[in-house]
């Protein structure tokens, strides 16, 4: 749990450095996801190298699910786009509320990638969860925007990179898979960055600073998720999620004067108290 919430922590950070970078338009979405994952690659090789994985033998570092491992990458490159460019637009207390619903697409995801079943609870949670994310967005209002809908794209994508951590062996140890995950996603955004858009050169030693910080926070924040996750349930851990909300909210009021308080109620109560629903029916399944 600690681990967790020192992740989430990271990655508030993380998105103050994204907002700073954003606000005088100076870099695009695209070039800072390019920037964060390519140096976000080297918490995981300090990691390899602590503990003495990363070695000349390159054939101890190969995986046998590496296409899916470097397609979690890839998928993450897209999320963090995502992630990123709602950023610019959006507080960061709305763009992490709406990003709790990852952990409904998750749920979604594991019943079609591990052929996990759901039941009645868990579909009445995702649909109160739905109901707080529609409250929040307001289609059909002129409170509505469609960029509104980048951090739920973020977080299908997100969902993604957690419902497939099951199909790894257990003898992948961190480290491996999280340079993996990281080289796809430097890939990808490095590509999606080339497609998108043109790199503008740093304009200060100032905002090199900052992209580095922005890029290790980020890529520590990732790793920590990971080993949260992989020495935990889900069920455990999912309550804790909701703390990115309060981090947010504070960072977004400290640093940008943001207090979105009008567009964050009610939905944000139906989102929580979904999850929370989500996590008793585990508790209560785990007991029988």
């Amino acid at each position: 749990i600690g681990i967790l919430l020192l992740a989430i922590t990271c990655f508030d950070i993380m998105a103050v450095f994204v907002k700073i970078l954003l606000e005088e338009e100076r870099y695009s979405p695209q070039e800072l996801s390019a920037y964060r994952n390519v140096i976000g690659v080297i918490p995981s090789i300090i990691l390899l190298i602590y503990t003495r994985e990363l070695t000349l033998n390159l054939s101890t570092l190969i995986i046998k699910q590496w296409r899916l491992a470097l397609l979690r990458g890839f998928s993450v490159a897209l999320a963090q786009l995502c992630y990123y460019s709602a950023i610019g637009v959006l507080d960061l207390a709305t763009v992490s509320t709406l990003g709790q619903t990852n952990a409904f697409f998750v749920v979604i995801l594991s019943v079609v990638i591990i052929g996990e079943k759901v039941g009645i609870w868990r579909w009445a949670a995702l649909s109160l969860g739905f109901l707080g994310a529609m409250l929040i967005l307001r289609p059909g209002t002129d409170a509505f925007a469609f960029h509104a809908l980048l951090p739920i794209c973020a977080a299908f994508l997100y969902g993604f990179s957690i419902s497939t951590l099951p199909k790894f062996d257990r003898s992948i140890s961190n480290g491996l898979l999280y340079l993996y995950s990281s080289i796809g996603a430097g890939i990808g955004a490095i590509i999606l960055a080339v497609l998108m858009t043109d790199f503008t050169p740093i304009h200060s030693f100032w905002d090199m600073v900052l992209i580095f910080l922005m890029s290790i926070t980020g890529g520590i924040g990732v790793l920590l998720l990971m080993i949260a996750y992989r020495m935990a349930p889900s069920s455990v851990l999912a309550p804790f999620i909701y703390f990115g909300i309060i981090t947010a909210f504070i960072f977004g009021w400290i640093f940008f004067g943001e207090f979105p308080i009008d567009t964050l109620f009610p939905g944000v109560l139906l989102i929580v108290g979904a999850g929370v629903l989500i996590v008793w029916r585990e508790n209560q399944a785990n007991k029988c």
